[in-house]
């Protein structure tokens, strides 16, 4: 097998085609429903509780590019894991909290997830709001 080229890296079949691709939806899976929510929304998230059907009331952020956030409760056979998480939030050190200086931060969530938060001024990148 040959390494694909640039121009096909990513695509399935190496035929030359493009197509964009990008993460619509994470769900994190907790035990501490509250204290995540919590600690998200104090970074700016603005989540929304939600149920759907007979299932279990969760929350769900909308991000500016369209991701959906949802925390959902853990159950036996619905666990996450390690994960690392990225985000990048316009910041007003007086909304979140922690307060946030512009720059490269490395927080840890209440599952214990780190999460890597790149922090810009409020003119440098959309809001983490939905």
């Amino acid at each position: 097998m040959r390494p694909a080229s640039s121009a096909e890296a990513g695509v399935p079949g190496g035929d030359g085609r493009t197509s964009t691709v990008r993460v619509s939806l994470l769900v994190l899976y907790t035990p501490r429903l509250e204290d995540c929510r919590r600690f998200y929304a104090d970074l700016g998230l603005a989540f929304t509780a939600e149920r759907h059907g007979r299932g279990p009331e969760h929350y769900a952020a909308v991000l500016p590019d369209g991701l959906v956030l949802e925390l959902y409760p853990a159950r036996d056979d619905r666990l996450t894991g390690a994960l690392r998480l990225g985000l990048g939030l316009a910041v007003d050190a007086e909304v979140t909290s922690p307060p946030l200086a512009p720059g490269r931060h490395r927080l840890v969530d209440p599952d214990g997830r780190t999460v890597e938060i790149t922090a810009v001024g409020r003119t440098g990148c959309g809001s983490a709001q939905g």
